[in-house]
């Protein structure tokens, strides 16, 4: 199943600045409020920008019905979307699709059902502020030193000439 609609938030140069020092995070809703989906059978995502200080939403998007039939070509748009989160919250996900996320830099968080999207994003803020979480921390380094990273455990390891 394809995209079906989805919508940006127009940026303001202040908000944009938000953007570019923020973790994309996507949320598994129908109500734009609640973590009230699984991944793979998800009707709609709601995308905020979240940093320690301020969060945003910043894109929602939508997808046709969509079955608990284990048939994964409908993960591709899903993927395609979220490509650019660090983690995608819902309330549950196949081992199949777990592990496509995980091997995509997405780290699966699997919330109760109807969790407010709100007190999630608050949460997130808390763990930033006090000392991501391993996961969390991977993200970020993900995201501030990109694939050269690898570059720097290489130069830390011992060589012989």
């Amino acid at each position: 199943m394809s995209l079906t609609r989805r919508m940006h938030v127009v940026q303001s140069d202040e908000q944009q600045t938000l953007m570019d020092i923020s973790l994309k995070v996507a949320f598994a809703s129908t109500d734009m409020k609640t973590v009230n989906q699984h991944f793979g059978s998800a009707k709609s995502f709601a995308i905020y920008a979240v940093n320690p200080d301020q969060a945003q939403f910043v894109e929602a998007a939508e997808f046709g019905m969509q079955k608990q039939d284990g048939n994964e070509d409908k993960l591709l748009a899903k993927f395609d979307l979220i490509h650019d989160c660090v983690a995608v919250y819902c309330q549950a996900a196949g081992a199949s699709a777990v592990k496509q996320l995980v091997a995509r830099g997405i780290q699966p968080v699997k919330v109760q059902e109807n969790s407010p999207i709100e007190g999630l994003v608050k949460d997130l803020q808390v763990e930033l502020k006090s000392g991501p979480s391993k996961w969390l921390a991977r993200a970020i380094k993900q995201q501030t030193t990109g694939d050269d990273s690898r570059f720097d455990d290489m130069a830390e390891e011992e060589w012989d000439e």
